[in-house]
């Protein structure tokens, strides 16, 4: 039965939630709010859509990009290179970014008759991204249910996952993760260099994949 929407970046994480759950997935819901690497990821999300037939929805939210402080929305130079740890990586925090996002897929689905929205938070944000951690989806699952008329849940499947087990459900799903991005420069290759490209080699080499990734640097 497809009685779920997928918040779908296009990236490693949530590409391997849309098949995975294919057949609960009745529709994903991108948002560009401006970032670096929104139209790269957002490519990658429409092309799985359109494989999966699942229908995809972009949400424009560019106030966050005028608004809000975030070294994900100044440029490719403002992204820190290095370790994907919280020191390196903590200015890429877009406040509140998933509980913006979460809101407005809970309206949608329960605009649309679904009774549950899906998020592909996994461990290894929890130290940089508050709005990753375990306690921050419990509480927004409580919120999302509590607001709704029918009780919608926010299904997180891979909050206590690695991004290395991720891309090993990916591989028993034959997944080709060159579809997707992970690049927070955006530009016209992974960079090699950031955080985001270090912990996509790190995971597709600990998951035993050949990392199909054309980068900048090798």
């Amino acid at each position: 039965m497809k009685d779920c929407l997928l918040v779908l970046s296009g990236g490693l994480d949530s590409t391997t939630m849309l098949y995975e759950y294919r057949d609960r997935i009745a529709l994903a819901l991108s948002f560009h709010y401006g970032s670096n690497h929104n139209d790269r990821e957002i490519a990658f999300a429409r092309l799985h859509c359109e494989r999966l037939h699942v229908e995809h929805v972009v949400i424009q939210l560019g106030f966050m990009k005028q608004y809000f402080r975030s070294s994900l929305l100044d440029g490719a130079d403002a992204i820190p290179e290095g370790a994907y740890d919280d020191a390196n990586m903590k200015s890429t925090v877009v406040p509140f970014r998933n509980g913006i996002m979460l809101s407005i897929a809970a309206g949608m689905a329960e605009t649309r008759g679904l009774s549950c929205v899906m998020l592909a938070n996994h461990a290894g944000d929890h130290t940089i991204y508050p709005d990753c951690r375990p306690q921050f989806v419990e509480a927004m699952d409580r919120a999302i249910e509590a607001g709704t008329w029918e009780g919608i849940r926010l299904l997180t499947p891979y909050t206590n996952l690695t991004k290395a087990d991720i891309a090993r459900h990916g591989k028993a799903l034959g997944i080709n993760y060159a579809e997707t991005w992970s690049c927070y420069k955006g530009g016209a290759l992974h960079c090699g260099r950031c955080g985001t490209c270090v912990e996509r080699r790190e995971a597709l080499r600990d998951a035993g994949i050949d990392d199909p990734t054309e980068y900048a640097v090798p």
